[in-house]
């Protein structure tokens, strides 16, 4: 059975969330270099990654995945940060997580089917790799 936290332990897990939320990079990086576990989750199994993924905040999704934070964590939903960031349509944090290792097709739903299901074609060619071909030059001399 688990151990129970005393207040004061929960009241500072649930400010490293809010700075996770937040997009509170240096000061939460600065716990994470003190010996804040870098994967930690809440209640929910939210990582302190999925979180700042679904805020849109960049900077700390690529100061966590620095850390050493895990890209393919689920939650108990069986969400991904890659997902999430994909649903926020955060281009910044899709490609940090990507650089990271995180896969397009994990969890459920995963981050291709999220950007599928809300039709985000952006996203999608971001989560693929495949980039439109842009249109050839105009030549007038070949114009009839």
């Amino acid at each position: 059975m688990a151990e129970e936290l005393d207040d004061e332990t929960l009241a500072f897990a649930h400010r490293m969330f809010d700075l996770a939320r937040g997009g509170q990079t240096d000061e939460l990086i600065a716990n994470v270099d003190a010996g804040l576990p870098v994967n930690m989750t809440n209640d929910k199994g939210d990582t302190l990654l999925i979180l700042a993924a679904y805020h849109s905040h960049p900077d700390t999704v690529a100061g966590l995945l620095s850390r050493g934070a895990d890209p393919e964590r689920v939650n108990d939903r069986g969400q991904t940060a890659l997902a999430a960031a994909t649903f926020r349509r955060s281009a910044g944090s899709v490609t940090a997580l990507l650089a990271a290792g995180a896969d397009p097709a994990h969890g459920t739903p995963s981050a291709l089917d999220t950007a599928r299901f809300f039709n985000l074609p952006d996203m999608t060619e971001l989560l693929t790799g495949n980039r439109p071909t842009p249109p050839a030059p105009f030549d007038r001399r070949q114009a009839g």
